[in-house]
Order: C-alpha cells, then sequence, then structure tokens
C-alpha cells in the first residue's frame, strides 16, 4: 500500500515506541481509540506513524485499525446538512472530537461524515485526517 496513508488507533492502549521492536523504549501510551494517524514507514509488522500534532514513532501493525477517522483541529467546525457553505447546520464540533469518515471524493472540497449519532458534510481543509485529494468510499 502507498505511503504516507491514513489509518486509526485500534485501542485504548497503543504504546508509541522509539524503534520497530518490543525491545525498544516506550516514548508515549496513546489512550484514544479512533485517534486517526499517518503511516509513514513500515518495517515487518511495525508501522512508523506520525499523530495529528506530528509527534513519530513505532507501534504494532495490529494496533492499528483500517477505519477512516478525522479529528477536528483549529477552532470550532461545522458539520452541514448537504456539501455547501451555505447548507443547514446539524452540529457545531468543537477541536478534539474525533468522527467518522464515510466518504471523501476526489477532487471534491467535503468529505461525509458521522459523529456519534449526527450525520453530515465537513469540509476537508478543516479536518486531520484524509489527504487533500484521497477518495474514501
Amino acid at each position: 500500500m502507498p505511503l504516507p496513508r491514513f489509518a486509526a488507533l485500534g485501542s485504548n492502549q497503543v504504546n508509541l515506541r522509539i524503534g520497530p521492536d518490543l525491545r525498544y523504549k516506550i516514548e508515549w501510551t496513546y489512550q484514544r481509540k479512533d485517534l486517526p494517524v499517518q503511516i509513514v514507514e513500515e518495517h515487518e509488522n511495525w508501522r512508523r506513524i506520525r499523530d495529528p500534532e506530528g509527534t513519530e514513532g513505532w507501534v504494532q501493525r495490529p494496533l492499528l485499525t483500517s477505519r477512516r477517522s478525522f479529528l477536528v483541529q483549529g477552532e470550532e467546525r461545522t458539520l452541514r446538512r448537504r456539501a455547501e457553505d451555505g447548507a443547514d447546520t446539524v452540529a457545531r464540533l468543537k477541536p478534539g472530537v474525533i468522527g467518522a469518515i464515510r466518504k471523501c471524493d476526489a477532487g471534491s472540497g467535503w468529505c461525509e461524515a458521522k459523529v456519534g449519532d449526527y450525520r453530515g458534510w465537513i469540509k476537508r481543509s478543516e479536518i486531520w485526517g484524509v489527504a487533500g485529494d484521497e477518495a474514501i468510499n
């Protein structure tokens, strides 16, 4: 699979190590299932990831999931009923909120998303967890 690519943490307890082996020191433990991360390198059963804050390290492949998620960054963002600026507001999402990406068309500035019981559309440029031109179906 191509690099870099996005994935998500598959557990509420994921150790980030300084190298691709259990003998390497644990630098950080993530406690946020579904946090989107970017895979930047692979070595056997290990993946070097970059988190939304730019921290990099190694995690075991089974601790990642291919489910696509996003993180709201910066300021409050609007989930809309349709993929257009003037569409009705479905929800206002605070920074740090994690949601599921349902669909992003290549070349579109919008992604269909789900946060809790809310479904709608959010601007691709307002979230972290999807590449600028990536298609997700």
